[in-house]
C-alpha cells in the first residue's frame, strides 16, 4: 500500500512505522490518522507480526496536532475537539495500549502535545538524548489529551504531572528517564540501532507471554492486590500450557537459545 504521510514496512516479524511529515515535525492531520490506523490494523491482523517500532522522520518525533489542519481563527466558529479525540486520537491510544504485541517507540526529537502522549502510550520508550517532551496544551488553552491526564500522574506522580501540564515547560530525555516517563535516554547516534535491536528481540520472543505481561501490568493500575493475584494465577495457568513455555524450559535445560514461535 502506498502512503503519503507515513512509512511502513514489515520484515522478519517486526513492523516499523515512521511518521513522515518532517517539514511539519510529523504533526498529525486527518490523513495521517487514517494512514496510521490502516498500518496498525495490519499489525493487529497479521499474525506474522510480533512487535512494532514507531519513530519519526527528520529532526522531530511528533509535534502533536497540525493546527493548520483545522479552521480556527479569532472570532470564528468554535471547533469540536471532542470529535477529533473520539474518532482519531482516542482510538489510536487504545490500539497501542491494547495491541497484544510489544510496542517500542524511538523518540528522535521533539515530542510535543499529543505526540508526547502517543510516545508514553508505547510499552518501551527510547529517546535520543537531544529529544524533548513538551505538554504544550496549556499554551493554547487546552488540557493534555491522548491519555496525558491519566498516564502522566501514574508515571511521574501528581506534582510532576501538574507542573508539566500547567507550565508547558519541556523536559529532556535524561530527565524523562529519571522521572520514570521513559525506559532509556540514549546517544543520538545509537537511537535507531538500539531501537531496532529491541524490536527484533521482541519479534523473536514469546509473543503470548509478552501480551500477558502488557495486560497484567496495565491491569494492576486499577486492581486490588487480591484481584491482581488472581489475575496472575489465571494468566500463568494459560501460559503454562503454551508451546513457548515448554520451549523456554527446554532451552534453559539444554543451555541453548530458545526458538519461540509465538504459540
Amino acid at each position: 500500500m502506498d502512503y503519503e504521510t507515513i512509512l511502513f514496512e514489515i520484515t522478519d516479524g517486526a513492523a516499523r512505522l515512521t511518521l513522515n511529515r518532517p517539514d511539519r515535525l510529523n504533526s498529525f492531520t486527518v490523513e495521517m490518522h487514517a494512514e496510521v490506523a490502516g498500518a496498525l490494523r495490519q499489525v493487529e491482523e497479521n499474525q506474522s507480526v510480533r512487535a512494532l517500532l514507531i519513530t519519526g522522520a527528520g529532526r522531530g518525533f511528533c509535534a502533536g496536532q497540525d493546527l493548520g489542519d483545522r479552521a480556527v481563527a479569532p472570532g470564528g466558529e468554535g471547533v469540536d475537539l471532542g470529535e477529533s479525540l473520539e474518532n482519531r486520537y482516542n482510538p489510536l491510544i487504545r490500539r497501542l495500549v491494547n495491541l497484544p504485541k510489544p510496542v517500542v517507540c524511538a523518540v528522535n526529537g521533539v515530542a510535543a502535545g499529543a505526540g508526547a502522549n502517543i510516545a508514553f502510550a508505547a510499552d518501551i520508550v527510547l529517546a535520543a538524548k537531544s529529544a524533548k517532551f513538551i505538554q504544550s496544551f496549556a499554551n493554547i488553552g487546552l488540557i493534555p489529551d491522548s491519555g496525558g491526564t491519566w498516564i502522566l500522574p501514574r508515571l511521574a506522580g501528581q506534582a510532576r504531572a501538574m507542573g508539566l501540564a500547567l507550565t508547558g515547560q519541556p523536559i529532556g530525555a535524561e530527565q524523562a528517564e529519571s522521572w520514570g516517563l521513559i525506559w532509556h535516554a540514549v546517544d543520538d547516534a545509537n537511537l535507531m540501532s538500539e531501537a531496532n535491536a529491541l524490536v527484533e528481540q521482541f519479534a523473536r520472543g514469546p509473543t503470548k507471554g509478552y501480551a500477558a505481561i502488557k495486560r497484567a501490568i496495565r491491569n494492576s493500575w486499577h486492581a486490588t492486590l487480591d484481584q491482581q493475584l488472581s489475575h496472575e494465577r489465571d494468566m500463568q495457568r494459560a501460559l503454562g500450557r503454551s508451546a513457548d513455555y515448554r520451549e523456554g524450559v527446554a532451552a534453559f535445560s539444554e543451555k541453548r537459545k530458545p526458538n519461540f514461535t509465538g504459540r
